[in-house]
């Protein structure tokens, strides 16, 4: 069996961009075909498909690591499903939350921060009536967040922060925080992590991931594609 091709990590923004660019309008199948793969019909059973997909088809370096995806670039990839009128379909997932350090780190040298310092946004097509193989990636935008989103950032996940670090990560519900939430982040329930209860005494729990809320992708959209609010 053939061996799929390797694409070797761009160099500079201008060339992941580039490479980006050149995917806009191109629909999943076709792209599948190019790394010798086939769209599957359904992502609710393949949820990691297309992020892997244009991560390879990109050049993407960092695997599963904490690190961004582009390491040598800092630069994270987030692909984004989007309905008809260009709004984000679900919550973006930004990190896993590790229990072990949540309560030694800063917002400065936290994984979200990291992952989310420079992001290259692809928007694909997500309605839920068009196959899969046809659904095509959008014009792709490098993003920052500037001083005011990253204090909304900042400050909710120190809240979340806090509130595990704590031991009250039971108590946490995806309507916590403005921008930012906690959500479980499983493949299914028997998946157990080792966390500290309110007592300091250890206890198996769900793991979690930082996830953005749609409505905050949304505003980077509208402020970036021109559209309607």
């Amino acid at each position: 069996m053939a061996r799929p091709p390797t694409f070797s990590p761009p160099q500079t923004e201008a060339e992941l961009l580039a490479r980006a660019r050149a995917l806009s309008g191109v629909c999943l199948g076709e792209l599948a075909q190019r790394v010798g793969a086939e769209a599957p019909v359904d992502l609710r059973r393949a949820k990691g498909f297309t992020g892997q997909l244009v991560e390879q088809l990109l050049g993407a370096s960092a695997a599963s690591r904490a690190e961004p995806d582009f390491q040598r670039l800092g630069v994270e990839l987030k692909t984004l499903p989007v309905n008809r009128r260009g709004r984000p379909a679900e919550s973006t997932f930004v990190s896993t939350v590790d229990l072990a350090e949540i309560d030694r780190v800063e917002w400065a040298a936290c994984r979200v921060r990291a992952k989310l310092a420079r992001v290259l946004w692809v928007p694909v097509e997500g309605e839920r009536d068009l196959p899969v193989p046809a659904r095509r990636l959008g014009e792709p935008l490098l993003w920052s967040p500037d001083p005011d989103q990253d204090a909304q950032l900042r400050a909710d996940w120190e809240e979340l922060a806090g509130v595990i670090g704590r031991g009250g990560i039971e108590s946490l519900s995806a309507r916590r925080g403005r921008v930012l939430q906690v959500r479980p982040k499983a493949a299914n329930a028997r998946s157990r992590r080792q966390g500290t209860d309110e007592d300091g005494l250890p206890f198996a729990t769900l793991p979690r991931g930082f996830y953005l809320r749609a409505s905050f992708t949304a505003e980077i959209l509208r402020r970036n594609y021109a559209l309607p609010g």
